[in-house]
């Protein structure tokens, strides 16, 4: 068997990875401590921090507010009684009166015509079953509710054979 020539580029790349065709890949050779090269350093910066800030608080403050503290003292209590009399109370007793409804009052004006009389000579049938009387006129059924005479029956003053719709002897009901 001949050798196979290799492209004058170069081998090509091995596969990533492990794969049963290829060579088996290289352990890692990092120990596992190499992660505490970031944490080490950092627990030492803020173990220095802290004491730094420990070392902030002045010692010579300390010791003389423990030397104050130590001293006794004098401790005066003085204790006022004071009785307060309860000033005198007002008590107001409001009481509401109901204001009364407001009256509302609608004005109807209405107009009634009255022909003039005519002289009953007998021949007109003036006060017949249809014809009413000639003493009082009403123009609609509107006049006559608002002069309260609703219904107007056959006969009766004011009726006209106008008011009555159906025919049948009453008139605006």
């Amino acid at each position: 068997m001949p050798q196979s020539q290799q492209p004058p580029w170069g081998p090509p790349p091995p596969p990533p990875g492990n794969t049963p065709y290829g060579p088996p890949a290289l352990p890692d050779r990092r120990p596992k401590w190499a992660r505490k090269r970031i944490v080490i350093p950092a627990a030492v910066v803020l173990f220095l921090v802290g004491v730094g800030i420990g070392a902030a608080d002045d010692p010579a403050a300390t010791q003389k507010t423990a030397a104050v503290k130590a001293a006794p003292s004098a401790t005066v209590t003085a204790t006022a009684t004071v009785t307060a009399t309860p000033a005198p109370s007002v008590t107001e007793t409001v009481t509401a009166s109901p204001k009364p409804a407001p009256t509302v009052t609608k004005t109807r004006t209405v107009r009634v015509t009255v022909p003039p009389a005519a002289e009953d000579d007998g021949s007109s049938g003036g006060s017949g079953p249809g014809g009413g009387s000639s003493s009082t006129y009403y123009a609609n059924c509107t006049a006559v509710r608002a002069a309260g005479a609703a219904p107007i029956h056959a006969g009766e003053p004011g009726y006209g054979r106008h008011l009555d719709r159906d025919g049948d002897g009453v008139a605006c009901e």
